[in-house]
C-alpha cells in the first residue's frame, strides 16, 4: 500500500474535517498516512503520493496555512517526478471564475512539480452539499487504490 502525505488548506475547518476523515479511510484500507495543516516542502520526499484536500478563500486564493508552502514549492521546484497525487477543492460556485480557486492551484502546482495525477481536480460545491466529508469519501472509496 501507498505511504500518502494529505495537504490540508482550511479556513473554516471544513476542508480539515474532510482530510480527517479522508486519513482515516486511507488507512482503514490499508495505507500509511500523514496529515499536514501546516505542510513544508520536505514533506514532498517523505511520500509515495499526496492527496491536497483545500478550501479556497478572497477570490480564488490558497488558504493563509498553505501561502508558505505553495511559495516556497513555486520558488524551490522540488520535483516529485511521477509520484501520484490527487486534489479535493471544496468551493462555492456562486464566486464564479475563482470557483475552487485554491484546488486549481494547487493541481497545477503538482502538475508543474511533474507528479502524476490519478484523476482531475475533484471540486466540491457548498452550494450542492452541506456536507463534503461525504462527497470526499464517496470518492476516495473509488479512487483509493489507485494511489
Amino acid at each position: 500500500m501507498s505511504n500518502i502525505g494529505i495537504i490540508v488548506g482550511s479556513v473554516y475547518g471544513n476542508a480539515q474535517n474532510a482530510a480527517e476523515e479522508a486519513q482515516t479511510l486511507l488507512t482503514n484500507h490499508g495505507h500509511e498516512v500523514e496529515l499536514y495543516t501546516d505542510p513544508d516542502i520536505s514533506l514532498l520526499s517523505e511520500h509515495d503520493s499526496f492527496l491536497v484536500v483545500t478550501s479556497t478563500t478572497g477570490v480564488g486564493d490558497v488558504p493563509p496555512n498553505l501561502e508558505l508552502f505553495y511559495a516556497d514549492a513555486k520558488d524551490t521546484f522540488p520535483l516529485i517526478t511521477q509520484k501520484k497525487f490527487a486534489v479535493i477543492a471544496l468551493g462555492d460556485s456562486s464566486y464564479g471564475d475563482s470557483y475552487c480557486g485554491a484546488g486549481k492551484q494547487m493541481f497545477e502546482l503538482f502538475c508543474e512539480l511533474q507528479g502524476s495525477p490519478i484523476a482531475d481536480m475533484v471540486g466540491i460545491d457548498a452550494m450542492e452539499t452541506f456536507e463534503p466529508e461525504a462527497d470526499v469519501l464517496a470518492w476516495l472509496e473509488n479512487n483509493h487504490a489507485q494511489f
